[in-house]
């Protein structure tokens, strides 16, 4: 019986406790118990349904663990996790595969990329059983082992993104932060180079400009194309490194900064000087009249001088007297812009024949303003050319009247701007006038202007200022450090516009606004009361004496700002061209030069004969 009993194997635990003490025995335990722990979720993730609306969630949630996502996916634990045994024959814990930020980032439509990239097949939101099959998942599981069997792995994804797909290199998207970072880097290159030591540093300062060309020649580039390619990203990453040796190579801060404030300084003082030239140029240019408008008026003169006397007038002038009819003023002495003035309004009236224009010009441009429309009629409608001499009634002192001490610039001290004032004894006859500048275009009919109701008021205007606008007040104009003008005016009161009024010549004659006028011409003798020019002056004439208009009537400032909205423009039934820039001048803003042009014939053989041309 003992021998029997002493036969008898051992039981299951004496067996185990004999096998655990052998050191090899050990290992294989725990090997075997790390491959049951790592198989079981990849048996149960393979077996079980998986919802790819969740997978999408957590992928959208969390993009620094995408790493080793992917690499499960693909069924490859083994790549995404390794073991590696001591010298002692311990073991080491598993050590994951994670990207960093910097090395990895989510290329463009992530959300698509979280399912093509891994080869989910998509089936009603569930993963497809040939994940693991012979189809693509396969091809990617070879390609997968074959790189961690020594192969070269892939790119990082912010590199290319179809490099994995076997499509070749394919460039990346341009993002505005890489166009910022290439500009930020553009200026300190050439910062750096202003600095470098004319003795030293000859490496860096070669390294700098063959950088900045390169640089240079990427964004030019890409201002053209949508994608940058590889090579263009590692020359970022090439200035990069120039940046940091021009850095070591000019420790100096202070000298440094030194230099930058005293470029600063030579650079804004460059600056306020090309700001005064341009300032000055355009000023000039402004009062300057062209050759081509010089060659016409003188053209025309001869013209009309070659002419017999009874034949020099040609107009009719039937209507110019009539009180019923649409009666235009235009005090002008530049024939092109009269044309246009006097086109534009015709072409969009819808009763030109019972329109009257009456053009006032000076003696030196009559006999061309006279040539002109008698060689181009207004079609239907009556045109009076007046030449300023004609009026015998004005005061022997007109001409001097106007100008102010220290002024020489015509457009402010022209008798023609000031005659406007005397509109009532211009047209005895008339009731209504409508006062037009030579610089606007008509781009509506304006026989509603002729019944609005004045409110027994003379001037009908529309107003410069807006509403919580701090500028184009009537403090703007006129010196309020006067007495007699503070006392009388209210300096926050809302400047009005000249170059399209509508003048009830009637009241005016009622009120005797022109004694007004002479008496604030008196007031102003010797004293700085307002600043140049006829509209000053005419807000104190008609102060609380004009009627609002909508404003879409009259939209200035095409003559000086360039920000005016196509859609503004083209709303307004009279634009103007105020300021230094005229649409007949060189300097002119070419977005509106468009709106004055199509209302002139360049293919006129005058125009020709004097190189005037659109």
């Amino acid at each position: 019986m003992r021998n029997a009993e002493r036969q008898a194997p051992p039981p299951f635990f004496f067996r185990m406790r004999i096998c655990l003490r052998r050191p090899t025995n050990l290992f294989f335990a725990f090997l075997c118990l790390s491959c049951v722990v790592f198989l079981v979720p990849v048996v149960l993730l393979s077996n079980f349904p998986v919802d790819l609306s969740a997978s999408r969630s957590r992928k959208e949630v969390s993009g620094d663990i995408s790493g080793i996502v992917k690499n499960f996916s693909l069924g490859r634990p083994s790549d995404a996790l390794t073991l590696k045994q001591e010298t002692d024959g311990g073991v080491k814990e598993p050590t994951g595969i994670v990207f960093k930020d910097r090395d990895y980032r989510d290329p463009p439509n992530s959300r698509n990329s979280t399912i093509h990239d891994t080869n989910l097949g998509e089936t009603n939101g569930k993963v497809d059983g040939s994940r693991f099959g012979n189809g693509k998942g396969a091809e990617r599981k070879q390609e997968n082992a074959k790189d961690s069997n020594g192969g070269k792995k892939p790119e990082p994804s912010n590199r290319t993104t179809a490099g994995e797909h076997g499509e070749g290199a394919r460039s990346q998207p341009v993002t505005s932060d890489k166009i910022w970072q290439m500009e930020d880097q553009l200026i300190m290159a050439k910062a750096y180079l202003q600095f470098a030591p004319l003795t030293s540093n000859h490496h860096v300062v070669r390294e700098l400009k063959q950088r900045i060309k390169e640089i240079e020649r990427v964004l030019s580039q890409a201002k053209k194309d949508s994608y940058l390619s590889r090579s263009s990203l590692q020359k970022i990453e090439a200035m990069e490194v120039t940046l940091s040796k021009a850095e070591k190579s000019y420790p100096d801060c202070s000298s440094m900064a030194s230099k930058l404030r005293a470029m600063t300084y030579n650079t804004e003082e460059q600056l306020r000087a090309h700001q005064k030239q341009a300032s000055y140029f355009t000023q000039l240019a402004g009062r300057t009249f062209p050759k081509g408008l010089h060659c016409l008026s003188l053209r025309l003169t001869m013209e009309y001088f070659t002419m017999q006397p009874e034949e020099r007038d040609l107009l009719d002038k039937h209507n110019v007297q009539k009180p019923d009819l649409y009666h235009y003023a235009i005090f002008s002495d530049n024939i092109l812009a009269c044309a246009v003035v006097v086109n534009s309004t015709i072409s969009k009236s819808k009763e030109p024949e019972k329109i009257v224009f009456h053009v006032v010009t000076d003696s030196l441009n009559f006999p061309a303003m006279m040539m002109w429309f008698s060689l181009n009629p207004p079609g239907q409608a009556t045109i009076q050319i007046q030449s300023l001499d004609d009026f015998k009634w004005l005061p022997a002192s007109f001409s001097s009247m106007s100008k102010q001490p220290g002024v020489n610039d015509l457009r402010y001290t022209s008798a023609l701007n000031h005659l406007r004032f005397y509109l009532p004894e211009i047209f005895l006859s008339l009731d209504k006038v409508l006062l037009l500048d030579h610089d606007v275009v008509v781009q509506r009919d304006l026989r509603e202007l002729w019944s609005i109701n004045m409110k027994g008021k003379i001037n009908g205007a529309v107003e410069t200022c807006r509403e919580g606008e701090a500028f184009n007040l009537l403090e703007m104009l006129v010196n309020f450090s006067d007495p007699v003008i503070a006392s009388s005016f209210d300096a926050k009161a809302c400047v009005w516009a000249f170059g399209m009024n509508m003048f009830d010549l009637k009241e005016w004659r009622r009120q005797g606004l022109s004694r007004i006028y002479h008496n604030w011409l008196q007031a102003g003798k010797g004293r700085q009361l307002w600043k140049a020019g006829s509209l000053p002056l005419g807000q104190l004439i008609f102060y609380n004496q004009t009627v609002p208009l909508d404003r879409w009537w009259h939209v200035l400032g095409l003559g000086h700002d360039s920000s005016i909205s196509r859609r503004d423009v083209e709303k307004a039934a009279v634009i103007h061209y105020d300021g230094n820039m005229k649409p007949w001048l060189e300097i002119a803003i070419d977005m509106y030069r468009g709106y004055w042009n199509k209302f002139l014939d360049y293919n006129n053989p005058y125009l020709q004969q004097c190189n005037i041309h659109g």
